[in-house]
């Protein structure tokens, strides 16, 4: 890869990636990214151990982040937090809440698989994370493969784990409006990650969440994702400019549990690193 990219979306083994924060700084070294941010889901656990690698990869700009699961008009949304300061108590008190209800959610899940003939355990190897706030349905879908031969994760999902299935929980989500005040508490820039879904005509979707969102305080939207081509990245370039917030991008990176990869994300993703300036712009 040449120099001038960036990663602004990834997830480390601190919430359900499968490279430990460190060594995501060392594949991001590896490909010559100018920058990556760990975003992990409701956690900043790994950001202490990520900066740190930082320190050993001055060439790589370690960008400390979060990604925190909303809910507006009736869809799941996510507002990802990027150059957050990790020690915020207002930001660490918001997140101890959402890792709450995913404890709440994992009990429940569990459940649900045993009614079903899936019989887990806590003691599953895939479970052995410091946090079991931090365990998502990724974790379940790894432990459901190596105990009942599922030909894949997204298989498990296909059949037990994904949204309207048999063994899916929903969450209590927090609004994005409280996700950026707490993102903003932490002095960071709040970001609307993948606002929009390639198989359905979402102008209208969009145009109205970012005006609503931007009233709030969102700083930016992510233009440039994984799933993304080039007239999606144009409409969301477009709708951004229009209601003043910047664009950021990132591949969503999970490690073994995506085919995404780090910083090209399907293959194709390029983000720009002359987005950075502006969005350091609008720390708070």
């Amino acid at each position: 890869m040449n120099e001038g990219y960036i990663d602004l979306h990834t997830h480390s083994t601190a919430s359900d990636g499968t490279d430990t924060p460190a060594r995501l700084l060392e594949l991001a070294a590896a490909i010559r990214l100018q920058a990556v941010a760990l975003t992990d889901h409701d956690t900043v656990a790994g950001v202490p151990e990520f900066l740190a690698a930082g320190e050993q990869h001055p060439e790589v700009e370690a960008i400390p982040g979060v990604e925190i699961s909303c809910s507006y008009s009736n869809r799941e949304i996510h507002v990802v937090g990027l150059f957050v300061d990790h020690s915020s108590a207002v930001l660490g008190d918001f997140l101890a809440l959402r890792r709450a209800d995913r404890v709440r959610r994992n009990e429940a899940m569990m459940l649900k698989l045993k009614s079903l003939g899936y019989s887990l355990s806590w003691d599953d190897p895939e479970f052995s994370v410091p946090d079991r706030g931090n365990i998502g349905r990724p974790h379940f879908a790894r432990a459901l493969v190596r105990r009942y031969g599922f030909a894949s994760l997204a298989a498990v999902f296909e059949k037990l784990l994904g949204h309207s299935r048999p063994a899916f929980v929903p969450r209590q989500l927090p609004s994005p409006a409280q996700a950026i005040e707490a993102i903003h508490a932490a002095h960071g820039v709040a970001v609307w990650a993948h606002p929009i879904y390639r198989d359905r005509s979402e102008r209208a979707w969009l145009r109205r969440g970012l005006r609503r969102f931007t009233g709030w305080g969102l700083d930016a939207v992510e233009g440039y994702y994984s799933l993304f081509g080039p007239n999606e990245t144009a409409l969301v370039s477009e709708l951004a400019a229009l209601c003043g917030a910047e664009l950021s991008g990132g591949s969503d990176y999970h490690g073994e549990n995506s085919t995404v990869a780090l910083g090209t994300g399907a293959g194709g993703l390029r983000v720009p690193a002359s987005l950075l300036p502006k969005l350091k712009a609008k720390r708070n």
